[in-house]
């Protein structure tokens, strides 16, 4: 692997005459040695009554007869094959593993914070780049899901929340690993016991297939104190670094253990402990005056603390034999507030403000733990809206949410004008002082497609954004529309556009299926090579959404993989039988299998592992459902209903999204559906 060096900062002489060749470890002073080394092995509860237990096994190259050649462990015949370079060459581009953890402080502010410092290493390495002869940049382009994890080694210190990402590079892995410890002295960390608590740790745990070792003689593995060590020497008993890696490059393989991550993470696998949880945040609505302080760097938005976060166990691995001994899972309730005049369930119930903070409160008090605000209804045939008047629908009732009295104001006023909404005139007028302050705190997601609407309920004390048409706009169907075509060029600025406004605020997205006008488009005759009766349309769903979301969460300027909640589209562009197939079989959406083809056509589901909203409230193909007639030849000829007489229909739809491991179901009856969610979870959760 010959690189073409450049002049850089590491604490390395060079040999005489050195220009442009590749330098081999053993022409380095001081030397650098690389060895199969001292694997290491802990586990908590490896031995009974004991707290710790450790078992180390040395290991030479003389221990693998046979495969010496293969493993890529140094030798005296191939030591020569592996190089460390001062800096590479200024146009190679170098593909990047790291692990960040974090649990001190608000870890989702500051692993955020970490990797918006990383993609401004220019900034970072100001003090050496006039020595470096290049322009540095890392991007990160692919993130892993964030973890809740026990600590290890340490065990007496909270746990950790832990993630991985990929980054291209055209650093050396020596200046890297400079980045990274700035950016961890940046972030707050301070010198502590070894495995002890930090803001923030990033470990360079993969970098191209290259074996870079700086320590000298047989150390411990665990010490690396001042030492670059690439791969990382413990990612193979590392739950909480193989599992994240696992999400963004199953099938990279170790360049010395020669296993892919997916045989590490089957290895390191413990099926008598508890999945990891997998973990959602959600931002403060207001940035803290302070950040601007804490965030010296103006290149890059200030990092809101965070509100709350929601964890779910995780359920997707290929090696689980089931989920009997699964975590218990807690299924949210969003509830339904549309401030427009023609939404097709609640047209004009919600649209002033008295009784929008009405439905808001009692929601809020019947369980809800998410608001979702829309101004633009998505039935087909519904009125344009001007972006204009969509943000003055919206923001007022967002803002009216996020004041005490503004609130506590409308809600009286609501009780004096008799502005009561039918599904909630069974509850109690007075509303406590406590669900007025847990009402302030509620997380707030918008409905839009568009991304000043986005920003402006943001801005207003949004939490999360709520988007039909998944970044790519009302017209993107059929995909991929022609870059060049208007209908392309408009989809591309709406990505753009929203990811933008996402990733500044760092906000959790809810991205749905859908094929432009949700009447129209509900052939999947395409997909019917999945060969299974009736699974064509759930076929579509994982393909079509699965390409959004890779270009939503891929490449440079990608949303965060944890920030992302997927959404099948239950009721959009979808026939009856459809949407029985994708809700019967929700769970299969987010599978951990194949999809896309037969054989080699074949890839991995781009869905898998993420959280899952399930949204079936009182949709027209629940009504199509009660007026058929009976299938037992009983004489029932069914019944014609409206929206809001669809709770019973709505209750079991709701029930069987539970049974399917659903994160969050979108409902407008709160109350009764709480109770729903409450007996499904008893009975499948």
């Amino acid at each position: 692997m010959e690189r073409t060096p450049e002049t850089t900062q590491t604490g390395l002489n060079y040999p005489a005459g050195y220009k442009n060749d590749t330098i081999r470890i053993d022409d380095l002073s001081p030397p650098i040695s690389l060895h199969t080394g001292a694997q290491w092995l802990a586990k908590p509860s490896a031995l009974p009554l004991a707290r710790s237990s450790e078992v180390e096994i040395s290991r030479t190259a003389k221990d693998y007869p046979g495969l010496v050649d293969e493993t890529g462990c140094t030798t005296s015949t191939n030591v020569e094959n592996i190089v460390i370079t001062a800096e590479h060459h200024k146009n190679d581009v170098h593909i990047v593993a790291i692990a960040l953890g974090s649990n001190l402080g608000d870890s989702f502010r500051n692993i955020e914070y970490a990797l918006r410092l990383l993609e401004i290493s220019r900034e970072i390495l100001r003090p050496i780049e006039t020595s470096l002869d290049l322009d540095p940049f890392i991007n990160v382009i692919d993130t892993s899901f964030l973890y809740q994890s026990s600590p290890m080694y340490v065990t007496d210190q909270p746990s950790f929340i832990n993630c991985a990402c990929i980054v291209e590079t055209n650093l050396s892995p020596a200046t890297l690993l400079y980045v990274v410890k700035e950016i961890e002295s940046i972030v707050g960390r301070v010198p502590s016991i070894r495995n002890g608590p930090r803001a923030v740790d990033l470990d360079l745990i993969f970098y191209d297939q290259d074996v870079v070792d700086t320590r000298s003689g047989l150390k411990d593995s665990k010490d690396l104190q001042g030492e670059l060590v690439i791969p990382h020497p413990l990612v193979q008993e590392r739950e909480f670094v193989l599992r994240p890696l696992y999400d963004m490059i199953p099938d990279y393989v170790h360049p010395i253990l020669k296993k892919s991550i997916e045989d590490l993470l089957k290895l390191v696998y413990d099926p008598t402990s508890p999945p990891m949880n997998k973990v959602v945040p959600f931002p403060r609505l207001t940035i803290p005056s302070s950040t601007p302080e804490q965030t010296p760097f103006s290149s890059i938005a200030p990092v809101p603390d965070t509100l709350t976060f929601w964890a779910y166990p995780c359920t997707t691995d290929p090696f689980r034999p089931s989920s009997k001994d699964a975590q218990p899972r807690k299924t949210h309730v969003m509830a339904t507030l549309n401030v427009t005049p023609d939404s097709f369930s609640d047209g004009t119930q919600h649209d002033t403000l008295p009784a929008a903070m009405r439905y808001v409160s009692t929601s809020v008090a019947a369980g809800a733990t998410i608001i979702d605000i829309g101004g633009y209804s998505t039935r087909p045939r519904a009125a344009f809206v001007s972006v204009e008047d969509e943000i003055n629908r919206v923001v007022p009732a967002i803002k009216a949410m996020r004041n005490a009295n503004v609130l506590k104001e409308n809600v009286v006023k609501s009780t004096q004008l008799h502005d009561t909404p039918p599904e909630a005139s069974n509850q109690p007028y007075h509303i406590s002082d406590d669900i007025i302050t847990k009402t302030l705190d509620v997380p707030i997601s918008v409905d839009t497609f568009r991304c000043e609407v986005a920003e402006a309920a943001i801005q207003a004390g949004a939490n999360c954004i709520n988007d039909v048409y998944a970044f790519t706009g009302p017209d993107s169907w059929p995909l991929p529309p022609s870059p060049e075509s208007e209908n392309g060029r408009e989809g591309s600025d709406c990505m753009n556009g929203m990811k933008r406004v996402a990733r500044k605020y760092a906000v959790p997205v809810i991205l749905m299926h859908s094929r432009g006008d949700a009447g129209s488009n509900k052939d999947y005759s395409r997909y019917e090579y999945f060969g299974v009766e009736g699974a064509a349309t759930l076929e579509g769903v994982r393909v079509e959404l699965g390409n959004k979301v890779e270009r939503i969460v891929k490449g440079k300027g990608g949303i965060r993989r944890w920030f992302v909640v997927v959404d099948p589209g239950i009721g959009f562009s979808k026939s009856v039988k459809g949407n029985l197939e994708v809700l019967r079989r929700a769970s299969d959406i987010v599978a951990d299998v194949k999809i896309g083809g037969v054989g080699d056509d074949m890839y991995l589901n781009p869905l898998r592992g993420y959280p899952q909203l399930i949204g079936a409230s009182r949709k027209s193909f629940l009504g199509a459902i009660l007026a058929q007639e009976s299938r037992n030849g009983d004489g029932d000829t069914g019944r014609e209903t409206q929206p809001h007489e669809r709770v019973w229909a709505t209750a079991a739809a709701v029930s069987c999204a539970v049974q399917q491991g659903a994160f969050v179901v979108r409902v407008h009856d709160v109350s009764e559906m709480m109770d729903v969610v409450k007996v499904g979870e008893a009975l499948w959760g």
